[in-house]
């Protein structure tokens, strides 16, 4: 079974949201990384020397390949990613090798198989 790393950073109101989405779309689990800092296209505003940012989380999913782009796309959606600016991204990275994951394995064998 191949893996791939989803990525996606959010607004840490819209955390929980896009877990349940990745979870629904097939996601078996998620690693959470709070108070992230980032920039985008326009550099963040600042007000008395001090940095004015909404807070982000970086969600990371180890999921099958081929259920990857499915979870993706959930978590596009429920994020609003595409309605503007600075509303987050997500993206996903092929995984040479992964180990701690059979129990994962075993509960993806039947839904990929029948994904196929």
């Amino acid at each position: 079974m191949h893996f791939k790393l989803l990525i996606a950073l959010v607004d840490d109101n819209k955390t929980d949201s896009v877990i349940d989405a990745a979870r629904q779309a097939g996601a078996t689990g998620a690693t959470v990384i709070n108070h992230a800092r980032g920039e985008g296209v326009e550099k963040s505003a600042t007000f008395f020397g001090l940095t004015l940012e909404t807070q982000r989380d970086m969600l990371m999913f180890l999921v099958e390949e081929h259920l990857s782009r499915s979870i993706l796309e959930k978590i596009a959606e429920v994020g609003d990613f595409d309605k503007g600016m600075e509303t987050g991204i997500a993206f996903q990275i092929d995984v040479e090798d992964a180990v701690g994951v059979k129990h994962q394995v075993e509960k993806l064998t039947q839904v990929v198989e029948d994904e196929l």
